[in-house]
């Protein structure tokens, strides 16, 4: 594997120009100071209780995800380039949405093999011919970027049904506010505290045409056993709205309407943390008790608008990832300007027969993984890892891409040992309303904190760490 791209130190050393300040500081700063610090900073995160769950993790029911002390910063420059791309890539994947529930050119043009949509689990037929307001289908877009080297940004994937950590964004900047004025002082840092208001505003703008002059939003989440419930609480809390769990809402006539202590209340838009096979047990699940049954009937009715549409879940998989740098091409007759990581379909013959050959050298990814479960990374594993991984392959192909095993970028990282370099990504939040995209100037950088390793989620032990945009 290459050797990694350090984003403060440079390619030979250097000190990048965005680093300069925080060196300065750090050099003044005795590391006593630094450890008091983060250790607040820890304080600080139980006090206010963003913790989140881990599914089947009996021992540790809720855990507090690390937070790193030292700013990953970039430049104005830097995040100009990343910002077009992640415009032109939302807009894109917006276009693909449609056109694979209505007209279909993209599969009639044979850029995408018809089979890789339609047997797809969460492809969603009962979307097929269903008009959304205003054509946005994923209107809050978490994509994941990694970088390899000064110039290089490549996206690792899109979660386009329902996206989570900005709320650690946002804690994270207060925090780091709170803890290091000094050191904010020296800089001029793009803020994030406007996301709350940009949600907000892109949420009511695409309501349906139906809603009121001023429409009415809530959060709807699984419940308090849902392992992001902090975040559907702060959010909701930010935006001012309601938090509702399905059996707070009732669909009357093919509207939607939320129980209050002054009677139902029509509800115009529904960011929804629920997943689309628990929205409503009369289309979906039956067994679900999440959902709102007859909502899919409102919703095919156009009197309400569900955030992210039902059905997104088909831009998530990371074979129709593969395809994104075609799928630019064909909508917008645009080069993408953000990169794809070079990726084996499992599902093709000669692809397989390379990943066969190849495993120890290479990163193995479930379809429709998340959370950096179920993956192999080969030159990390064991040879009987390896082993079982190509049984499982070899059975199942289809449900399998491979990647090479690419040297994310490092940043200063508080350890036990003091500061090291670490391996970060980045998840930017990408906001689709009526008729603008916005994106705050940052988003979440999760980090690896042991050493050498490239897993940087949170449920594998990960950490976040502020994000500075310098504002030049």
């Amino acid at each position: 594997m290459a050797v990694a791209f350090d984003e403060m130190n440079g390619p030979g050393g250097d000190l990048r120009p965005a680093y300069q300040e925080l060196s300065r500081w750090l050099k003044e700063t005795p590391p006593d100071a630094l450890e008091y610090r983060r250790q607040e900073a820890e304080l600080l995160f139980r006090r206010i209780g963003i913790t989140f769950a881990v599914y089947g993790d009996a021992e540790a029911q809720e855990r507090l995800i690390p937070f790193d002390v030292i700013p990953r910063i970039m430049s104005g420059k830097e995040w100009a380039i990343l910002e077009k791309g992640l415009k032109q890539r939302v807009r894109a994947l917006n276009m693909f949405l449609r056109d694979i529930y209505h007209g279909r050119d993209i599969l009639r043009a044979n850029i995408i093999p018809d089979d890789l949509i339609f047997q797809n689990p969460v492809f969603r037929p009962e979307m097929n011919g269903q008009d959304v307001p205003h054509d946005v289908y994923v209107h809050i877009a978490g994509i994941d970027i990694v970088r390899v080297n000064p110039e290089d940004f490549y996206v690792l994937e899109d979660n386009a049904r329902t996206p989570s950590g900005v709320s650690y964004m946002l804690e994270n900047r207060e925090i780091m506010m709170r803890l290091f004025p000094d050191l904010f002082a020296r800089h001029r840092v793009a803020p994030v505290e406007k996301y709350p208001d940009e949600l907000l505003s892109a949420l009511r703008s695409v309501a349906p045409l139906s809603a009121a002059a001023e429409p009415t939003v809530a959060l709807m989440t699984p419940g308090v056993y849902n392992s992001a419930y902090y975040e559907h609480s702060f959010l909701a809390d930010k935006l001012g709205v309601e938090l509702v769990e399905g059996r707070d809402l009732i669909v009357k006539n093919d509207e939607v309407f939320m129980r209050t202590t002054e009677g139902l209340k029509r509800v115009d838009v529904i960011y929804r943390r629920v997943d689309d096979d628990f929205l409503d047990p009369l289309t979906f699940r039956p067994d679900s008790a999440l959902g709102v049954p007859g909502l899919m009937s409102a919703y095919a009715a156009g009197n309400i608008t569900l955030a992210n549409a039902v059905g997104t879940g088909i831009a998530d998989d990371k074979a129709v990832y593969s395809y994104m740098p075609d799928i630019v091409k064909f909508y917008l007759g645009e080069e993408p300007i953000l990169k794809n990581v070079p990726t084996w379909r499992c599902r093709e013959a000669k692809d397989l027969a390379y990943v066969l050959d190849n495993l120890s050298e290479l990163v193995v990814k479930e379809v429709h993984g998340s959370g950096g479960y179920g993956m192999l990374i080969g030159p990390a594993a064991t040879k009987a890892t390896i082993e079982a991984f190509r049984d499982k392959l070899k059975r199942e192909p289809e449900g399998f891409i491979a990647q090479p095993t690419l040297a994310l970028s490092t940043c200063p990282t508080c350890t036990s040992s003091g500061l090291a370099p670490r391996h970060v990504d980045l998840r930017p939040f990408v906001l689709t309303g009526r008729d603008r995209v916005t994106i705050v100037p940052g988003g979440l950088t999760r980090v690896a904190l042991k050493e050498g390793s490239l897993v940087v989620n949170s449920s594998q032990g990960g950490g976040t760490k502020d994000t500075w945009i310098l504002d030049e």
